[in-house]
Parts: structure tokens; C-alpha cells; sequence
């Protein structure tokens, strides 16, 4: 999602849009959270989203994949892109609040577009505030078209009545890890031509940032999720945030969607997490419902916007979960 207003294309002319640097991390973390907290009205902008971390996780998770915005010698304003394989977003794009209205987020577009075309990224998207037409506005310019809004759902932790089977993807043996990403990567791309989030997973494993689940049967891998838990993760203390979830396309979908929940909901009790976050499009009408069948109910919503104007995979029988936040 983006905190940034516009306008003026060209921006400052002294302005140096550059790749974000690890020393960059705290404030670009600062800036996020003061953009964010200043649009939204919080009393203590600075101190907005808590211990969630959305700055450090997705720098680390791909450091080339990243720009700051330099005016002066100072960091001005940062944003993420994401690589899902044939699917990419960006986010979050954010300018210190002083320095809002002066064109800088165009330039921080600009080289963003130039990457997902490097990556040859087939479908790009982002979330924003749909009340907001400077956020929307911006967007559009850049070819991007506003679809659905997104839900970002919460529901209590609850032990599921009936065990689940799963698999956490941290207990896999190292040497049977490369066919679990495997069939992790042909289970998304049933769902999307290309759909990769094993990226995600590596994150997850590699920054100790929560787990993934693995729901299979006799026939295979039928759902996957990747879950952020607790502090210092995009999920933040007490919650488990399931950041992409998704279940096998065809008659067993919504089965496995709800075994997948469930397992999520397990995974929770034992983390000691009181809250279950997730997002989903409203396109995906069949996969809302049973969030709001299992007791989730909204905390916000925005817009997704697309580039090209198609649905991806936001589509009524499409059990994903992600919210692009």
C-alpha cells in the first residue's frame, strides 16, 4: 500500500532516486510509519503500525528490489517491489510527509516500472487508499486501473474442533526442501500462470519470521500458506498474519481452503498469537465467503489496482488468500 501524495512530474531537481542501502533501513522505517500515521491522523505518526515491520523484512528478502529517494544528502522517501514470478506488486511507497506534493513518488515509479519490466513481470499490482483520488490519480498515469477492493480480515484464535494434518515447511528435511518448493511453485501456478511465492517462503525460513503450511493427500500438495508471526514481522505482537495462502484449483478447493484455515488457526494456538489476520480481493468471492464463514471480519480496506486491467486471479472461484499490503 502507499502513503504518498503527488504531484509535479518532474520532482526536485537535485533529487536522487538510488538503490535503498542497508543504512538506510531506520529511516525508511521511520518514514513509513510517519507517511502512513500522518494520512491516516494518528497522535503519534511516528510510533503508527507498532512493532511490525514491513522496512527490514522486504529488504532483506530481496535487497536489489528496492529504491530510496535522496534529497540533500537525506532520505526522503523508499519503496518495495515484490516478485511473485508472473505476478509482482509494490508497496510500501512512502515520502516524509513534508515533502509530499513535490513530485517525488513519480520519481520513485519510474525506476520501479523499469524493474518489472526487467523481471518481465506479466501482472503488476498494488494496494492504496481508494478514498483517495491523489493515490489513485498517481497510479493511473503510470497504467494502472482500479479493480475490487481488498478486505484485510481478522478473526480470534481459535484451537479448529478437529486436528488437521499439515506440514510446517521448517520440518521438512533440508534435502527434500527442493521438491517441496517445487510443488509449491506448480500448486500457485495451477492458480496463475506463473504464480511464484516461494520467495516468500525463503523469507519466512530464512528470517525466522514465522512458518509455512503444507496441506497435502493422497494425491498432492492441495493448499499452501505463508504466515508472518509476532513482533518484527509484517504480522506484529499477537498476531499470526497469513501473508499468501492458496488452494489447488477444481472440486476440492473449497475442502482444502477450510482445512488450510484451520491449519493456519493451529499454527496460531501454538505461537501463543490471539489474532488471525488475512487479506482477500473481493473478486475472490467464494474465498471471502468462507472467511466470514470461519469469523473474520474486516479491520480496513483499499484498492487493488492492476496493470494490465484484468483479473489475475481475483476471480469468484479463486481460493487465494494475499492483500498486496
Amino acid at each position: 500500500m502507499s502513503s504518498t501524495t503527488t504531484q509535479r512530474s518532474g520532482g526536485p531537481s537535485d533529487l536522487v532516486v538510488r538503490p535503498l542501502l542497508e543504512r538506510d533501513l531506520d529511516r525508511a522505517d521511520r518514514i513509513y510509519r510517519t507517511a502512513f500515521g500522518t494520512f491516516l491522523g494518528a497522535p503519534e505518526p511516528e510510533k503508527f503500525f507498532g512493532d511490525v515491520d514491513l522496512v527490514r523484512t522486504r529488504w532483506l528478502a530481496d535487497p536489489a528490489a528496492a529504491f530510496g529517494a535522496e534529497l540533500d544528502g537525506a532520505l526522503v522517501g523508499s519503496n518495495f517491489l515484490t516478485n511473485w514470478g508472473s505476478v509482482g506488486f509494490f508497496g510500501p511507497l512512502t515520502v516524509q510527509p513534508e515533502h509530499w506534493d513535490r513530485g517525488i513518488a513519480r520519481r520513485l515509479m519510474a525506476p520501479t516500472m523499469d524493474m518489472f519490466a526487467s523481471w518481465k513481470t506479466r501482472h503488476v499490482g498494488l494496494l492504496t487508499f481508494a478514498e483517495s483520488p491523489k493515490h489513485v490519480g498517481l497510479y493511473q498515469s503510470f497504467g494502472f486501473w482500479p479493480r475490487y477492493l481488498i478486505a484485510a480480515m481478522s478473526a480470534p484464535v481459535v484451537a479448529p474442533e478437529r486436528a488437521v494434518s499439515h506440514t510446517k515447511f521448517s520440518e521438512v528435511a533440508s534435502h527434500d526442501r527442493t521438491g517441496a518448493t517445487n510443488e509449491i511453485r506448480e500448486l500457485t501456478s495451477a492458480v496463475f500462470e506463473g504464480l511464484d511465492v516461494t520467495r516468500e517462503v525463503d523469507a519466512v525460513l530464512d528470517q525466522k519470521l514465522g512458518e509455512t503450511v503444507l496441506i497435502h493427500d493422497a494425491s498432492g500438495l492441495q493448499a499452501m500458506a505463508v504466515c508472518h508471526i509476532g513482533p518484527g514481522t509484517e504480522a506484529g505482537s499477537g498476531t499470526c498474519y497469513v501473508k499468501f495462502g492458496a488452494a489447488r484449483p477444481g472440486r476440492k478447493a473449497a475442502r482444502s481452503f477450510g482445512r488450510l484455515i484451520d491449519a493456519c488457526q493451529d499454527l496460531a494456538v501454538t505461537a501463543g498469537a490471539s489474532v488471525i489476520s488475512a487479506g482477500v480481493n473481493f473478486g475472490r468471492e467464494q474465498a471471502y465467503a468462507a472467511l466470514r464463514q470461519r469469523g473474520f471480519r474486516h479491520q480496513y480496506q483499499g484498492v487493488a489496482m492492476h496493470r494490465p486491467n484484468q483479473p489475475a486471479y481475483d476471480k469468484p472461484n479463486c481460493y487465494v488468500i494475499d492483500d498486496w499490503r
